[in-house]
């Protein structure tokens, strides 16, 4: 029971109840007006494009069969004609037995068969020229040229054609051609003469035009075993490529070119090997939709005053609401949190506003009682972590008088004291939490000179100078000086003698990097790799702990990427690295105080 009433809560809507609900309200008012409009519009225009587009089909199927069967026969008698000339006994009489003949024989002859040429070409109006390629007297025949020098492209084009794989038309420079060889019976040698019939593209485009039921359409004349195409002028050569490439993609019935969409009707003549295809406009298939003028206005109408009704419901209903909903949290964004939106209707946004209003007081309430304790939290923090450092330092000052104090050495300690004074002086400073960094390093340079006075004969200092470019750079008190102390405290006053320490800087436009080394002993890669882990944990050793609230004072104020990063110097000693990221934007020159 208890689990059918824990379904219910959660498919239950924020409004009071379902008739109320914005969803519900879009969907019948959009199902009632616009969907009944749309299916009658769709179904009466589908109706009528396929219908008009079936008849079309039909008569034109009709009309491209009868064209290619009439071409076909007017090729077969082609065929006949060619191979009688390939027969006829004078032709062959000249090209065997020329060399035997007399000029006047010659003459006959040759007339005679020019004379053969001009009625074979006369026989079909759909012969362009007909060719006599003669080898053994290097002559060609023509009907409209006469006698010829011999044209051995020609001749040797056609020799080479494979009718089994070319077919019986054949494509020379994107004109049809018939071609009939007479061989001589000897192996391996040339044939004697070809007989060649030429197709002319201009009554084949002629004919091409008869077919065309409409201004707008075209046709096309294409054999894809041979790669011929001829189309009639609407034909450009792109509108052919294009049907090629459809042809290809196996996307005839979806032909588009240049954004206009086609009708196409084809059929394919095995006989011929080639295809006739015709194309319309979609736009001249649905003319005889005129009728269907009135529907359209009435669909029109109808639709405009749908988008309307559906407009207005969604604006009022939907827009409206939502942008008083922005606008809030526009205002909310740029600090008002005193913002209460009032809404009459119980629906969805009834619910949101009301959720938008208790968020605000929440927020309000969060700001009140934990954002401001955390910001007192973090600065509390920020000040213990820096005064855990101080009392290290009075130790080693206290240990270091002392040793002054039992050599004996008054100028010594009058000098010791002196500067221990300025370095107290800076270390309990009030009223600031970040210094120039010109001040750390001067208090830090104070420290190593402080040192000096005890180790300035095993242990050599090299502290460069600071660039110009970053004295006025503000950073957290105590996070050079404090490096340097571990460094003469766990490494340098163990060396019995030739102990180095190196202090250097190093400048970016995003990044500076304060960089202290030692030549420290017995410092291995496995203790090196031990410091890195524990730099992040708050327990460990006194030397773990001091860096470890460095590393984390300024990964507080700068950000990741910032803080101190640990690794073997170039002296066999351990480098430690402060890196402190700019994100300012005005890069070094900028005085970062947070």
């Amino acid at each position: 029971m208890s689990r059918g009433v824990e379904a219910v809560q959660v498919l239950k809507f924020p409004a009071v109840s379902m008739r109320h609900t914005i969803f519900i309200r879009m969907v019948v008012t959009y199902l009632a007006i616009i969907l009944p409009i749309l299916l009658l519009g769709l179904y009466l225009y589908n109706w009528s494009y396929r219908n008009a587009s079936q008849d079309l089909s039909r008569a034109t199927l009709s009309q491209l069969t009868y064209y290619l069967e009439d071409l076909n026969r007017e090729v077969e008698w082609m065929e006949i004609q060619q191979y009688d000339l390939a027969q006829d006994t004078e032709l062959n009489k000249i090209a065997v037995t020329w060399n035997y003949m007399d000029d006047v024989q010659k003459r006959e002859s040759l007339n005679y068969i020019t004379q053969r040429l001009t009625s074979l070409k006369n026989s079909s109006a759909y012969i362009g020229d007909v060719f006599v390629h003669i080898r053994t007297i290097n002559k060609t025949l023509s009907a409209m040229n006469g006698i010829d020098d011999f044209d051995s492209s020609k001749f040797n084009f056609f020799r080479s054609v494979d009718l089994r794989k070319e077919g019986r038309l054949i494509n020379w420079n994107n004109f049809l051609e018939l071609s009939v060889t007479q061989s001589s019976g000897r192996r391996n040698e040339p044939p004697l003469f070809i007989v060649q019939i030429e197709l002319d593209n201009e009554k084949l485009k002629d004919s091409l035009r008869a077919i065309n039921a409409y201004e707008e359409s075209g046709s096309l004349l294409v054999s894809r075993l041979t790669d011929y195409a001829l189309g009639t002028e609407n034909s450009s050569p792109e509108l052919i490529e294009s049907y090629h490439r459809a042809i290809d993609e196996g996307n005839l019935y979806n032909w588009e070119l240049d954004g206009i969409r086609y009708h196409i009707d084809s059929f394919t003549s095995d006989k011929l090997g080639m295809a006739v295809a015709t194309y319309l406009p979609e736009k001249a298939v649905k003319r005889p939709l005129t009728k269907f003028v009135v529907w359209a206005w009435l669909f029109a109408a109808a639709s405009f005053l749908a988008v309307l009704i559906y407009s207005y419901a969604t604006y009022k209903f939907v827009q409206k609401p939502l942008l008083v909903l922005i606008r809030s949290f526009k205002r909310m964004e740029s600090g008002s949190l005193d913002i209460q939106i009032d809404h009459g209707r119980k629906d969805e946004f009834g619910y949101l506003y009301l959720r938008f209003n208790q968020m605000l007081s929440r927020l309000r309430m969060l700001i009140d009682q934990d954002y401001t304790q955390k910001l007192m939290m973090q600065r509390a923090e920020l000040k213990q972590l820096q005064s855990q450092i101080n009392p290290h330092f009075l130790y080693n000052s206290f240990f270091i008088l002392s040793a002054l104090a039992k050599q004996g050495d008054s100028s010594r300690i009058e000098e010791f004291s002196g500067m221990l004074g300025e370095y107290f002086r800076f270390i309990t400073r009030n009223g600031e939490d970040n210094v120039r960094l010109a001040e750390e390093t001067r208090h830090s340079r104070m420290y190593t000179e402080i040192q000096k006075m005890r180790f300035s004969r095993r242990i050599q200092v090299q502290f460069d100078d600071l660039p110009e470019a970053m004295e006025e750079l503000r950073v957290p008190r105590l996070i050079l000086q404090p490096i340097i102390e571990n460094a003469y405290e766990h490494c340098l006053e163990k060396q019995a003698e030739d102990g180095e320490l190196r202090v250097s800087f190093e400048q970016e436009e995003r990044e500076i990097r304060i960089i202290v080394e030692d030549n420290g002993s017995g410092l291995t890669d496995e203790r090196i790799e031990t410091l890195r882990r524990r730099l992040n944990q708050n327990g460990g050793t006194h030397e773990v702990t001091g860096m470890s609230n460095i590393h984390r004072r300024i990964q507080l104020i700068y950000g990741e990427g910032s803080g101190l990063f640990l690794d073997r110097s170039m002296l066999s000693g351990l480098r430690v690295e402060i890196r402190i990221r700019l994100t300012g934007g005005e890069g070094l020159v900028q005085t970062i105080d947070r």
